[in-house]
């Protein structure tokens, strides 16, 4: 199974708490394009079989007119091979889906939105600085809804003033409109974003660990009673709605990252490309890529198995830990655990090594303290 991921780099306004690379100018948005379709060319070498899942991420990738998706949709189909019943994801701002633009992306090979509302309430939106206001998030969905079934949105928790009874209703008011799916994750601090200097400054309060630990313990609470299942970290689907393209990622599947800053990985590399819209143009009207790419040592690739695999429902697998890095790996895996498990945060479910209910929030740095830094490759 391989995916495609495109990033769109064009965004109305800058989010406050965002450190992504985008452009607010869409002077360029045209020749991106272009360049995007001809990266795509270049490399359809690299994915082995059928794609299985097309991502479009951001960025704000609701920004592209129909005739600029489907100049990208034939650069696709025309250089990959594409499954049938593959998912096709479009992350799209509330602010863009009028009526028209969603029959539009109806029209399309787009089959699922993951919309960014982040919050129903208004004063949330102004401290992040998001374009869109809180009726545009409600009316979005019920628009939405008349063009497609497999919806996703994404809600943000932690954030500064943020009650556990205002998050509470943000979870209610999501599940409400009976969407299957939904992204949540806690409002972070960045280095060099404007949220970062708002709170050095005092214009906004800190962000707070131990109130996004405990809207993050009513999210899976509440989430669990409507039975979605908690099969990531920050993702919650019900049965037979899970994202095609979260999971690849978190089993490790191969995919191909298209666009300015996008990354790929293959299974023993790593590549990104140039986090610069003009470069990036630049280098592919010559026909060069512009890319950097890394190879993974067995040390890399057991670290981001232990950190991935660790975030999901399934956990860490003994036997796949074995087979792939061989027993002193393995032997220093259940060493690292111990602690962990003593502590109620990890338990062993037969072959598989899986973060508890308690230990969820603390997932990050379980994982941290499973790395391997000292034995040798």
């Amino acid at each position: 199974m391989a995916g495609i991921y495109i990033h769109i780099p064009f965004c109305k306004q800058a989010c406050h708490y965002c450190d992504f690379h985008f452009s607010t100018s869409l002077k360029k948005k045209g020749t991106l394009v272009n360049a995007i379709c001809k990266e795509l060319a270049l490399r359809k070498e690299e994915l082995e079989g059928e794609v299985k899942t097309i991502y479009f991420g951001g960025g704000t990738p609701s920004l592209l007119t129909s005739e600029e998706l489907q100049q990208i949709f034939k650069a696709i189909y025309q250089n990959y091979r594409v499954a049938e019943g593959i998912e096709i994801t479009l992350e799209a701002n509330p602010d863009d889906l009028s009526k028209e633009v969603l029959e539009q992306l109806a029209d399309s090979p787009i089959n699922r939105l993951s919309i960014g509302i982040q919050s129903f309430f208004e004063e949330d939106l102004l401290l992040m600085n998001r374009a869109h206001n809180a009726h545009e998030a409600i009316q979005c969905i019920e628009l939405a809804k008349e063009k497609f079934e497999n919806i996703s949105i994404d809600l943000i928790y932690g954030i500064p003033k943020m009650t556990n009874e205002r998050w509470l209703q943000n979870i209610e008011k999501a599940l409400a409109f009976e969407i299957p799916h939904l992204s949540c994750y806690a409002l972070t601090v960045e280095p060099k974003t404007a949220l970062k200097t708002f709170i050095e400054k005092g214009i906004v309060p800190p962000v707070n660990d131990e109130v996004a630990k405990a809207h993050h313990q009513l999210l899976v609470d509440k989430m669990e009673a409507k039975e979605y299942i908690n099969y990531e970290f920050s993702n919650f689907g019900q049965p037979g709605w899970f994202s095609q393209n979260n999971t690849a990622y978190w089993q490790g599947k191969p995919y191909l990252g298209i666009g300015p800053s996008a990354h790929s990985y293959n299974g023993e590399q790593r590549s990104w490309n140039v986090a610069n819209n003009t470069k990036y143009i630049q280098h592919l009207e010559k026909g060069v890529l512009p890319i950097e790419r890394e190879t993974l040592s067995k040390k890399d690739k057991y670290n981001e198995y232990v950190m991935t695999r660790l975030r999901t429902q399934d956990g860490i697998s003994i036997k796949e830990v074995t087979h792939m890095f061989g027993v002193q790996f393995l032997e220093y895996l259940l060493e690292q655990s111990q602690q962990h498990i003593d502590r109620h945060l990890l338990f062993l479910d037969g072959d598989q090594l899986i973060v508890t209910k308690k230990g969820k929030f603390l997932s990050d740095g379980i994982a941290s303290d499973l790395f391997l830094i000292e034995l040798q490759n």
